[in-house]
């Protein structure tokens, strides 16, 4: 006998209503409406996604080089850009947990609809029109952090709270990733350091790609104007209320959260 099928927004009722504060938090999906795969998981995704509002930017990684990227699609109400030099002040109310990420993200100068061609590297990156520092605040809609299996997670937007986009620069080409040092300092204090790229991802291009040509489709594509972060190159270090965050790229620019 063949498993039922999952009813998506009903699972994104699930997140969506605990987000809004409208039942407890769940430890996990119910059972009949929990994903199995990665299918599911983004057919939830989108759900969610398309419950909370306009999409403004992804967040895309993966484990290693060789691995299979995942995505989520971060909507207005989670994307914060920074005026220059200004720290970006957010309320430790607003989320369960505060797990900081500092990471680059890419603007989007041009369209990227989906099409039957694939995107070639080099399209993609003549789409870019900025590479920006960023912090990346994970949290949860569930009641416990990481107690779930990884389709809930990923349905759950990838665990995405908030994203801080900084300074950055216009001249992409110069920008050499695996080449690039960060800084993560919380109150002062470096909580980590890496001389060379910490993402273990590898190669952004190839994440932003991926994106371009798979992950995005089922939502229309890439548009001008998302940022795109491709995955943290610090891990994910825990606060508490009343921290700032600052994420350092030495030579590219700089990201500030304070939270209040």
């Amino acid at each position: 006998m063949s498993p039922t099928a999952l009813d998506p927004v009903a699972s994104a009722v699930v997140i969506t209503q605990a987000r809004e504060g409208r039942t407890p938090r769940p430890l996990d999906f119910p059972a009949g409406l929990r994903p199995r795969d990665a299918t599911e998981a983004y057919a939830v995704q989108d759900a969610v996604v398309r419950a909370r509002g306009d999409i403004v930017g992804w967040k895309v990684g993966a484990a290693s080089p060789q691995a299979q990227p995942a995505r989520a699609a971060l909507t207005r109400d989670s994307v914060w850009v920074a005026a220059a030099g200004e720290p970006v002040l957010l309320d430790a109310s607003g989320f369960a947990v505060m797990g900081m990420e500092a990471a680059l993200v890419y603007e989007l100068g041009a369209d990227l609809p989906a099409r039957a061609a694939p995107y070639s590297a080099g399209e993609v990156l003549a789409a870019v029109a900025s590479v920006r520092a960023a912090i990346e605040v994970c949290d949860t809609r569930f009641a416990a952090w990481a107690q779930q299996g990884e389709w809930s997670r990923l349905a759950d937007q990838a665990c995405h709270g908030a994203l801080i986009v900084g300074t950055g620069t216009h001249d992409v080409t110069a920008v050499l990733p695996l080449a690039q040092a960060v800084t993560m300092s919380v109150n002062g204090n470096v909580a980590v350091q890496h001389a060379t790229w910490g993402n273990p991802a590898g190669d952004p291009l190839r994440l932003l790609v991926w994106l371009a040509n798979e992950g995005a489709r089922s939502l229309g594509g890439l548009c001008a104007g998302h940022w795109v972060t491709t995955g943290s190159c610090t891990g994910t270090v825990l606060v508490a209320p009343g921290a700032e965050v600052v994420a350092d790229f030495p030579g590219l620019g700089q990201a500030v959260l304070h939270l209040r």
